[in-house]
């Protein structure tokens, strides 16, 4: 029996209250103190990611910009600034989301890459504009990081939904 055709493959459906677990256990990895490292990942941008590529009907461009307006308040930001780039993270992913899905996990990797550099972009635009300095080109290296986490952040948030293996008598051990 070839891969694709094994029941194991099919998903079950989503809690939406593990989705809101995995979204506030991201805000509480991002509003740690530790704004200052080089590399850190944006693991709220990576979760919003992961959910609108995979539940785009549950997770959805306002959830974004809530999740956003609450970054901003712990972060002490700018008012807008995660909520602004948030929800345009979740529009983007949202669009591509039957595109990503065809591809493997890496080079869905490489689009979600594509997302959270626009995203930082977009917050990196806000700060400037309300007059911030330019923190230097290593800004992007969280991006780079949360892209390289998308494979394992892919096998860990969807291992409640995978269904357990059936036992099959006729099946050799």
């Amino acid at each position: 029996m070839a891969y694709f055709e094994q029941p194991e493959r099919i998903l079950l459906p989503v809690n939406v209250a593990y989705m809101a677990l995995t979204v506030a256990l991201a805000l509480l990895f991002n509003l740690m103190p530790w704004n200052d490292l080089v590399g850190v990942p944006d693991l709220v941008a990576l979760v919003l990611t992961f959910w609108c590529v995979h539940q785009p009907r549950r997770m959805g461009i306002g959830a974004a910009w809530l999740v956003g307006l609450v970054m901003d308040a712990g972060n002490g930001a700018l008012l807008g600034q995660h909520a602004f780039a948030y929800a345009f993270l979740a529009f983007g992913a949202i669009s591509l989301h039957r595109r990503i899905l065809w591809f493997s996990l890496w080079r869905q990797a490489v689009h979600v890459l594509v997302l959270l550099l626009a995203c930082q972009a977009l917050m990196l635009a806000v700060r400037m504009i309300a007059g911030g300095a330019f923190p230097g080109p290593l800004y992007f290296l969280g991006s780079i990081v949360a892209a390289a986490l998308w494979p394992t952040a892919s096998f860990f948030l969807l291992l409640p939904q995978r269904r357990p293996e059936s036992v099959d008598e006729n099946r050799p051990i």
